[in-house]
């Protein structure tokens, strides 16, 4: 089993203290959190073990879990790396786009592994459909979500909207070409509204929404291919696929047909996959221990955190402020 420790015990870090120890992969070392008064609190109400130093943890871990605000990411991911352990780090990577190529240098030269969560990938609804998303052409999603001023030191785009970033760049294999982008600050001093259109090399759009000032919360994207259209709802964790096919000389009576100006008729029919429930938290950790394990790549590199990063960051100065 890996030795994990846990470097900040705040809401998140809290669920992946719980989910580590409980996990058949990982022995839970404990844990580091900056906020003494907290540590000390969160150390006697589960009975984790609470190191007095950062630097005591990283020594006693083979795998360090970083669960700190996004500004403290980079110098904490450098000690850890430097030390030779490998990295699990929440999203957004870092920062900047230079920071993450610095630490994804770093982790190259000291041989270790390095995962981001993008916790999205590992959505069950997402799982189910992702092998049948092929050449996307336009993807709509929606991310709003009710406010909550744990995530108003980063702007909406890194706190919200990054997810779906990194989930279109995840099945959209061109590189971007364009961004239009708007944002509107209401409550926060960085916006906490977003929309930005993103046009691919190969002519794939995706047009994001993201809001954290929504009177309900809402993750849904939708995406539009040749003869499919493919939804999935993250929040609800379903998903739905419908699909055309040339219709058949003699119908059933049941059958959706669709005709064209041409004549052309088409067969409309759902090809809705199951939805196997999983704890998203839970597998995105375990596929680290299965990458470190096996040395393979894990689900959601540190690369390609740093491009979903470096989208997000193109968004955020195309902003027409």
């Amino acid at each position: 089993m890996l030795k994990a420790g846990v470097l900040g015990a705040g809401h998140l870090g809290k669920i992946h203290l719980k989910l580590l120890n409980q996990s058949e992969k990982y022995e839970l070392i404990g844990f580091f959190d900056a906020d003494k008064e907290n540590a000390k609190k969160v150390a006697d109400e589960f009975g984790y073990k609470m190191f007095d130093n950062l630097d005591e943890l990283i020594a006693a871990a083979d795998m360090v879990d970083v669960v700190t605000p996004t500004l403290s990411h980079f110098e904490v991911a450098k000690k850890v790396i430097s030390a030779g352990k490998h990295l699990f780090i929440e999203k957004p990577i870092t920062n900047t786009f230079k920071e993450a190529e610095e630490l994804i240098a770093l982790a190259k030269k000291h041989g270790v592994k390095g995962q981001v969560g993008h916790v999205e990938r590992f959505n069950p609804a997402f799982q189910a459909v992702v092998d049948r998303i092929e050449n996307p052409m336009f993807i709509e999603a929606h991310r709003l979500a009710e406010f909550n001023p744990r995530g108003t030191d980063v702007p909406v785009v890194l706190d919200l909207m990054i997810h779906d970033i990194d989930a279109v760049l995840s099945v959209v294999k061109s590189e971007v070409k364009k961004i239009n982008a708007s944002g509107v600050s209401v409550i926060s001093d960085t916006p906490d509204i977003a929309n930005a259109r993103i046009e691919f090399e190969n002519g794939c759009v995706a047009n994001l929404t993201a809001s954290r000032i929504s009177m309900k919360n809402m993750r849904k994207s939708r995406f539009f291919q040749r003869d499919a259209y493919i939804s999935v709802d993250f929040l609800e964790k379903v998903c739905e696929v419908v699909k055309m096919k040339d219709a058949p000389e003699d119908p059933d009576d049941f059958a959706m047909i669709l005709q064209n100006a041409e004549g052309v008729k088409k067969q409309i029919y759902f090809d809705n996959p199951s939805v196997s429930p999983n704890n998203a938290i839970l597998e995105e950790l375990e596929s680290f221990a299965e990458a470190i394990h096996n040395d393979s790549e894990p689900v959601v590199t540190m690369a390609q955190a740093a491009k979903a990063l470096k989208i997000a960051n193109q968004v955020i100065e195309n902003f027409d402020l």
